[in-house]
């Protein structure tokens, strides 16, 4: 019976991603096809480069020199990702691949502004839900990923950099004002990969002086089930010791230690800061990659 148990909790776990990234990878095509393609942005990533030399070469479709752009960079993630995460983000690059030639819609806009905002959240959106898989839809998915693992660069940054590149070439080869219109669309998807992959999981650092210590951090243990840390210190301006309270909990928790906190000791000090990146089994929020 456990043998079973595990086998389905895989097979769904596997059914899951899956979906995500055919999800996600939707999205995307219809953020390139709906609206980037109609008002000619040059796009994001491996993406906006295919589109770049689809607009020089229209004989070219995007979706045959993304396919063709992703090998390299597949090769490179043979070496730096694990295999799961490997053979996953084949699975969501043809995804997306087969997406952006199936998936063809219009949208009735017509403001530059208006379509660069809504193909920034469209595409970053979309592009947040497949990294929340266990896989990408590879291109700079992947080197984000690479840059991540390794340096703690976080994911739209990195996206946000190797965009520049790809925007100053829009620039140079059509139109500066395209490529500021495309500017505004790089921002938004920026931001908005950071917010769907790290973004509605961050915790919250949290550091607690109070001579009722103990009490709070007994009730941190047993109301919000959180560990705690007891750090000694010293008071500097009264000399003397001083027991610091570390944890870190989620940001729907937050609101509750605040209640505990208050009703034990009102004049407690406390400070919450927000983290980048938090790694443990418990309250970790770094995507299994």
């Amino acid at each position: 019976m456990k043998a079973l148990a595990s086998t389905l909790g895989k097979t769904r776990q596997i059914l899951w991603n899956l979906l995500l990234m055919g999800f996600g990878s939707s999205m995307c095509a219809i953020s390139v096809n709906a609206i980037i393609l109609p008002q000619e942005f040059i796009g994001a990533g491996f993406t906006g480069v295919a589109l770049v030399l689809h607009y020089l070469f229209p004989s070219w479709q995007v979706a045959t020199v993304y396919l063709l752009l992703n090998i390299p960079v597949f090769i490179m993630g043979w070496a730096y990702v694990s295999r799961r995460f490997f053979l996953y983000s084949l699975v969501g690059m043809l995804m997306f691949t087969a997406a952006l030639n199936w998936i063809h819609i219009s949208l009735p806009l017509e403001d530059k502004i208006l379509s660069a905002l809504l193909a920034g959240i469209i595409m970053g959106v979309g592009s947040g839900i497949i990294l929340r898989s266990w896989g990408s839809a590879g291109g700079t998915d992947i080197l984000s990923v690479i840059l991540l693992k390794r340096f703690s660069v976080r994911l739209g940054s990195t996206v946000l950099a190797f965009n520049a590149v790809v925007l100053l070439a829009g620039a140079l080869l059509f139109s500066l004002e395209g490529a500021l219109y495309t500017l505004v669309y790089l921002y938004v998807n920026a931001g908005m990969v950071n917010l769907v992959v790290t973004g509605l999981s961050q915790r919250k650092a949290i550091y607690i002086v109070s001579p009722q210590s103990p009490v709070i951090a007994r009730g941190i243990m047993e109301q919000i089930q959180r560990g705690v840390t007891i750090i000694h210190g010293r008071g500097g301006f009264s000399g003397k010791e001083e027991n610091i309270l570390f944890t870190v909990i989620t940001f729907r928790e937050l609101p509750r230690l605040k209640r505990l906190v208050h009703e034990i000791d009102p004049n407690a000090f406390m400070v919450v800061s927000d983290t980048l990146e938090v790694m443990g089994q418990r309250i970790g929020n770094q995507p299994h990659w």
